[in-house]
Parts: structure tokens; C-alpha cells; sequence
């Protein structure tokens, strides 16, 4: 074992020298060039036993002989895994830039070889923290993925965490993936940290209501809010006590969760036609500035959700039949910026084709936000664009322009196939099959191109 560790080692550095000798270089000017000391350089490259190299170090000698990202990584492991003992200094560096560089080979290499000691799963956690603390979620996937495969412990704290990371690593504009990863995650949300279960039920919440699963969102908005609350008093009374301990560290300020639980039950009730009952929550965060933990950010959440709540009870009324303040709305609306406008727009649209008014100007007059919406990409933007692109081919067909009405039923198709939303494709199939007899050549090959790919797409995943 030793002479094969020998030979490994000095693999590694017979293609540095290899590699120092093409260039011309002393080990003096490489240590100056690398930045690595010239002593340490000598000890790494001809030690007896040689010393061990980092991977900073590794990277700084590829970057001076102009190789890529990753140069001899593959050789790299012994310096972190000899004799069976494991040198987490190097190796949690090393397997952090193996996923930031694209070096899967030596990840696949490296994780069975810890995995054969329970202990290491730790390891393999850290890991995908460093990763996803530094924004890069996708690359920290399999790391929390091996955790959650071979942790033993279904409540253990890495084992818990690894689930609500993967979860939100998961969440894209997919709306099937969506609906997957919380299928996935919700049966752990409860065995989180109080400060992580606020976020992770704020996020159920958000999802479930983009995916238009209304008393699914209801319900963890429920759980929001009564966590929330829960936490609200005994952060008061920890306070009146001067008892010592860190207020409760959280992803957004606190009053975001509170008032976030109150608006997506609202929210979740209006979709369910339920106005009245929603006005009622809507008070709820119409005024947070009696909430006595705020500070600068804290006081910028509650001006946000009064400006939200204001919004929204404007909706509830317009969509309660109050059509007297549609003039009113249209106002307030034109100060908020183009994501609030297009909820707002939805209420409109969805209340002109119940109650059978003209919008025509109110579209006219948002006509250039209504050009921008396809910039909104995360999964509540798409789902309101899906749904407004839904009431204007509605409205059009009702007002007998069926060209303009065919127009909005294949944007609506376009977005609903590309979110995978089928049951909201097969809403548009059968509004296109309705007036396909009006259709121009050219929008009856845009249909049969999206329905012809969307069935391929399916029979696909179907396999």
C-alpha cells in the first residue's frame, strides 16, 4: 500500500515537474508566479516524505503553466485520502471545487470511498453547505442527495436539512418537478428548525398556490402563520425576561413570514371564489407596524404588504361584482410596478368575462406592461401569466374577435406545454377546437407544432 501511495504521489508531482521544466521555470520564479511560498514549493515538489499540497495550490500551479480548471484533480485524491484516514482540511476544498469545475469523475471516485464509513457522511454534508451557501445549489445536489441515501437516521439534523435543501434546489418553473419536490420534502417540514420551518412552509405555501392546489396552500399557509405567531410571543417574552440568547436567525426578516401566512391563506380563498372569507386575512397584514420587532428592513416588509393588501382588496371587491371602483383600481394599479399590475390585471380580466363588462381601455392603457410580462420566469409569474393569457382569450372570444381570441389560446398553449401544466393545455385544446374553424394556415401549424410536441414530450416521460 505504501509504494502504491509513493507511486501516486509522485505521479502527481512528476507532471508538475514535468510540466516546470517544459516552462523553464526555477522553483523559485514558480513559487513566485503561484504565489506559494518558495520553501513550501521545494517541500511539496521533493520532500522525503513530500508535503501535502492543497488544492489552492494545485489550481495556482495550473493557472501558471495554462491548463484548465481541474488539471490533474484526478491525481489529487491521495493527498486527501491515504492509508484510510481522511484529511477533511483538503478534502471538503477539494470536492467543493471538483462540483464548481465539472470534475463529476472525481466526485463519483472519491464519495463510494467515504461512504464506506458511516462517520464520512458528515463530510459529504459539509460539503454540499459550503456549495449551496455560496449560491451554487445545482452543484450541491448529489452531495445532499448521498446524505439523504445513506443516512440511517431518518431525524437526524443533516439528514432533515438535506431534504429541505434539495427541495429548494428542486423548485424551478417545471411545474410537474414542482409538484414532485414537495411531494418529496413536505413529510419532513416539521423536523426542521424553527427558523428553517418558517421558510420552508412559506415556500410549500408559494408552490402549492402556483401549482393551483388551493386548500394544499391553505393549509401550510395555516401552518405559517400559526408557527409564526407561536414564535412572535416567546420572542416578546424572551425580550421581557433579558433572558440571553440570539433572536431567532431567519432567510427574510420575521414579519415577512407572519404576513406571508395571512396572505396566502387570502389568497388561496379568493381563488376558491370565497371573497368575504379572504378579506378577512387580507386585514391581517393590511397594517403590521404594531409588530414589535421591526427594524429598517422590517419596516420596509410592512409597507409592502400594505401596499399588497390594498391591491388585493381592490381584487376581492372587482371580483365580488363591485365593478363601481373598476376606474379606481385601474389607477391605483398604474402606481405599482409591472408584477403587481399583472395580478391585478388577472382580477380584471377574470371579473369582465363574469360580469360581462368592456376592459378594452384598461387594456389599451397597460398595453406596454402587458408586452414585458413574459419576462417573469419564477413559477408565480409564469402561473399568473399563464392565467391571464386564460381570461383574455376568453374576453376576446366574448367580444366576437376570434382571431385576436385564437392568438391569446396559443400563447396560453405555448406557456401551459412549457410548464408542463397539461390540465391547463387541455383547457387550451378545447378553446382551439371551439373556433378552429376560424384559424388562419399559419396559426392552425402553430398548433399542430405545440400539440405535436407536447404528445412527444409526454410519450417520452411516459417511457
Amino acid at each position: 500500500m505504501g509504494e502504491l501511495l509513493g507511486t501516486m504521489h509522485w505521479s502527481l508531482r512528476s507532471e508538475i515537474e514535468r510540466h516546470r521544466r517544459e516552462c523553464g521555470y526555477t522553483l523559485s520564479k514558480l513559487g513566485e508566479l503561484t504565489g506559494i511560498n518558495h520553501g513550501s514549493l521545494s517541500e511539496i515538489l521533493n520532500g522525503n516524505p513530500p508535503r501535502a499540497m492543497t488544492i489552492g495550490q494545485l489550481d495556482a500551479l495550473a493557472a501558471v503553466f495554462g491548463r484548465e480548471p481541474g488539471w490533474l484533480y484526478e491525481l489529487y485524491t491521495e493527498e486527501c485520502i491515504s492509508e484510510g484516514r481522511i484529511s477533511r482540511p483538503r478534502l471538503i476544498p477539494y470536492l467543493v471545487r471538483c462540483a464548481e469545475v465539472g470534475r463529476k469523475d472525481c466526485i463519483e471516485e472519491v464519495v463510494p470511498k467515504l461512504l464506506d464509513n458511516p462517520k464520512n457522511i458528515s463530510t459529504l454534508f459539509l460539503v454540499a453547505e459550503q456549495l449551496y451557501e455560496s449560491g451554487k445549489q445545482k452543484e450541491s445536489v448529489p452531495f445532499y442527495q448521498a446524505v439523504v441515501d445513506s443516512e440511517k437516521d431518518g431525524h437526524s439534523d443533516q439528514f432533515v436539512m438535506s431534504q429541505y435543501r434539495l427541495f429548494r434546489a428542486a423548485l424551478g418553473t417545471n411545474s410537474e418537478e414542482n409538484g414532485e419536490a414537495v411531494i418529496r420534502f413536505a413529510p419532513y417540514r416539521n423536523r426542521l428548525p424553527e427558523n428553517y420551518q418558517l421558510d420552508a412552509l412559506f415556500q410549500l405555501a408559494r408552490v402549492c398556490f402556483a401549482l393551483q392546489k388551493w386548500k394544499k396552500s391553505e393549509q401550510y399557509a395555516d401552518e405559517l402563520r400559526f408557527l409564526a405567531e407561536t414564535i412572535y410571543i416567546h420572542e416578546l417574552d424572551r425580550l421581557k425576561r433579558n433572558k440571553k440568547r440570539e433572536p431567532l436567525e431567519t432567510e427574510r426578516h420575521f414579519v415577512f413570514y407572519y404576513g406571508m401566512g395571512h396572505l396566502f391563506k387570502g389568497l388561496a380563498l379568493e381563488m376558491q371564489g370565497l371573497y368575504e372569507q379572504a378579506k378577512t386575512y387580507v386585514q391581517g397584514y393590511a397594517d403590521l407596524s404594531w409588530f414589535e420587532l421591526l427594524d429598517e428592513v422590517g419596516y420596509k416588509e410592512v409597507e409592502k404588504f400594505s401596499v399588497w393588501a390594498k391591491a388585493n382588496m381592490y381584487t376581492l371587491e372587482v371580483l365580488g361584482g363591485n365593478t363601481s371602483i373598476i376606474e379606481e383600481y385601474t389607477d391605483y394599479l398604474d402606481s405599482l410596478p409591472t408584477n403587481e399590475i399583472l395580478a391585478g390585471l388577472i382580477s380584471i380580466m377574470k371579473s369582465a368575462n363574469t360580469y360581462h363588462f368592456c376592459v378594452d381601455e384598461i387594456l389599451k392603457r397597460f398595453s406596454s406592461h402587458i408586452a414585458t410580462f413574459d419576462q417573469f420566469t419564477e413559477a408565480i409569474g409564469l402561473d399568473r401569466q399563464l392565467q391571464f393569457r386564460s381570461q383574455t382569450a376568453i374576453y376576446e372570444f366574448n367580444k366576437g374577435r376570434i382571431e385576436k381570441g385564437i392568438e391569446e389560446t396559443l400563447s396560453y398553449l405555448s406557456l401551459a406545454d412549457s410548464m408542463n401544466r397539461y390540465q391547463d393545455a387541455l383547457k387550451c385544446v378545447a378553446l382551439f377546437e371551439e373556433h378552429r374553424q376560424y384559424a388562419s394556415t399559419a396559426q392552425e401549424e402553430q398548433y399542430q407544432g405545440i400539440v405535436t410536441g407536447m404528445v412527444a414530450n409526454l410519450l417520452f416521460q411516459n417511457r
